[in-house]
């Protein structure tokens, strides 16, 4: 398990290298959706840090707090000095995550989170703000979406 400082500096090295920037909801969004393909896809967490249920999606209050300062500003990189190593499905889902999902802004990042029956929707429904959303239940919601993406066939 990584923090998810490390995950955002991922992010914010890949976008650096494209010549844009991430502002804090975008970069919020990017670590929350590479923690949820992770748990879905392989069964494990990629951050060691809880997330919450806040009335504008869900938060992970360690990154929240190094990065609230920029406002709707890009964040500069590196939020602090962390290693970038990852095992070989790591990154691959890493680069995946910000292939997919990089070039959409904030509020569209936003509205994948907050779809309904989504972790953030059934936790902010049932308990309000803050509340932990549970890994099991992220885990539960990523893996049906991981089961259901197309698979190519070898034949």
């Amino acid at each position: 398990m990584h923090s998810s400082i490390k995950i955002a500096n991922f992010f914010l090295e890949k976008a650096q290298a494209d010549k844009k920037g991430l502002t804090p909801l975008q970069l919020m969004k990017l670590v929350y959706l590479a923690h949820g393909w992770t748990l879905g896809a392989y069964g494990r967490h990629l951050i060691n840090e809880p997330i919450e249920a806040w009335q504008y999606g869900p938060v992970i209050t360690k990154l929240y707090q190094k990065i609230k300062k920029f406002r709707s500003a890009p964040v500069s990189y590196p939020i602090e000095k962390t290693d970038l190593s990852f095992d070989e499905e790591e990154k691959k889902l890493l680069n995946q995550i910000y292939k997919t999902y990089a070039n959409s802004s904030g509020v569209e990042l936003s509205a994948i989170t907050h779809m309904p029956d989504s972790p953030w929707d059934t936790v902010w429904k049932l308990w309000g703000t803050p509340s932990v959303i549970s890994n099991d239940l992220i885990m539960d919601y990523y893996k049906k979406k991981y089961e259901a993406l197309p698979r190519i066939s070898a034949t």
